[in-house]
């Protein structure tokens, strides 16, 4: 299967910046970099939208996954809120992250710093309609934790 290309437009704030790239042979994710100009401080439990600079064009039937880095999630308590984010395909604005701080501590972001990544995956589009009953199966209603631990 030949891969999708990814094209980005770089924004005028994004300039100098590294466009995203995979930083090893078997990594599914691409760094998205911070594309601020002075350093945000983000304070303990709270949250904000972070500018990468970048456009991306997505070809159908593709979409981007903005997804946590685990080493901001694991040393700092900084994740993406909405993870995974969705860029669709037919989106033109510039794609940017969620960051929550979770952590105990203050977390500063700083021009170039990666703050998430991105994963590029197949999108199906079902057809939705209505129906008269649902067919019932073996788990029935059994909802949260119904199927084990």
């Amino acid at each position: 299967m030949t891969p999708p290309t990814i094209g980005f437009v770089r924004l005028p704030h994004a300039e100098g910046l590294a466009l995203p790239a995979y930083q090893s042979e078997g990594a599914a994710g691409a760094d998205l970099r911070a594309a601020i100009e002075a350093p945000l401080v983000l304070e303990p439990m709270a949250r904000v939208l972070v500018p990468t600079g970048l456009v991306m064009v997505i070809p159908d039937g593709f979409e981007v996954q903005v997804r946590p880095r685990s080493g901001l999630a694991a040393r700092h308590g900084v994740t993406v809120l909405n993870a995974p984010g969705t860029v669709d395909s037919d989106y033109r604005g510039e794609v940017m992250a969620i960051l929550v701080n979770l952590g105990a501590e203050p977390f500063t972001i700083r021009r170039g710093d990666r703050i998430a990544q991105m994963v590029v995956a197949p999108v199906v589009q079902a057809r939705l309609e209505p129906a008269d009953a649902a067919a019932p199966t073996a788990r029935g209603e059994g909802g949260f934790g119904s199927t084990g631990l």
